[in-house]
């Protein structure tokens, strides 16, 4: 081993505004989300929708901000290999966080589905409890009367829920040749395969709403539908705004491909987007499963 050492350089870049524009974002839009869902599901009047929109703005300001100081200080030459394995190893910690927010929404699911409508329905010798909460009750999933008389209709898996798991498979295919494009110096099918994907990933959010706008009006399917109604709601909804942000971040790779950004040797900004696209597209897979199929 060599006694002389060569120390790399780290950039350490200057103090920043932007992460504490993103926490005030992300703490209007979860008082405006909760205040807005409350206001929606009771009939009042508020500021939650504004409040909510005030943060999706704020968040869109920073994220326009913090992504071009970023893209700034890459195309600068500012990064070192460590700062880059900094990056690689905070993005592999992002997805894993991600993991564990949707596996305590899938761990709620399964609570309700084998302990808890089993438990009411009379299983583990706890026949007289169901009796008392709910006489009429019968442990079938999904749930679809709630103790208060409110019925609805089960989502099937086939029609929009189908073709939107077929739209994502197919747009993690065209993400993957959009980064084998880029390693092969492949500007014109990078360009086509990326664009592909973004159009994919917004098909998918277009058919979204649409099953939610058909739940609503056609099936009595909303927020107040008891267990059945909040999970699936809460998990597809989470997911929507998963592709939502992952789309977005598609959409700034696409423009700074069309500047000329990246290399084969250089371009974490766009391996990062893609797995974060491949991580959103597992989830719906598992969610396609579990919630609209099982």
């Amino acid at each position: 081993m060599s006694q002389q050492q060569e120390y790399e350089k780290y950039y350490v870049p200057e103090q920043s505004p932007w992460p504490i524009v993103g926490a005030v974002a992300l703490f209007l839009i979860a008082v405006g989300a909760g205040n807005y869902v409350v206001e929606v599901t009771k009939g009042k009047d508020g500021f939650g929708g504004w409040i909510l929109v005030a943060g999706i703005i704020t968040l869109l300001v920073m994220l326009v901000g913090w992504f071009n100081n970023q893209i700034h200080e890459s195309m600068q030459g500012m990064h070192s290999n460590q700062l880059g394995r900094s990056y690689r190893q905070g993005m592999a910690w992002f997805i894993f966080s991600e993991v564990m927010f949707f596996a305590a929404f899938f761990g709620a699911l399964f609570y309700a589905r084998v302990i808890a409508v089993p438990w009411l329905g009379g299983a583990s010798n706890n026949e007289m409890t169901g009796q008392i909460l709910w006489p009429e009750f019968e442990a079938v999933w999904p749930l679809l009367r709630t103790p208060g008389g409110i019925e609805t209709t089960a989502m099937g898996w086939y029609g929009l829920p189908l073709a939107n798991t077929l739209i994502l498979l197919v747009s993690s295919v065209t993400c993957h040749f959009a980064h084998v494009a880029l390693e092969e110096k492949n500007r014109g099918r990078l360009k086509l395969m990326l664009g592909v994907t973004i159009l994919l990933g917004l098909a998918f959010l277009l058919l979204q709403v649409e099953e939610y706008v058909y739940a609503y009006r056609e099936m009595n399917l909303t927020l107040q539908s008891g267990i059945y109604g909040n999970t699936f709601f809460m998990l597809t909804g989470f997911h929507g705004l998963h592709v939502t942000l992952g789309t977005i971040i598609l959409i700034v790779l696409f423009f700074r491909v069309l500047k000329g950004h990246f290399t084969p040797e250089n371009h974490f900004a766009f391996q990062a987007g893609s797995w974060y696209w491949h991580f959103v597209d597992v989830v719906w897979v598992m969610l396609f499963f579990f919630v609209y199929i099982l």
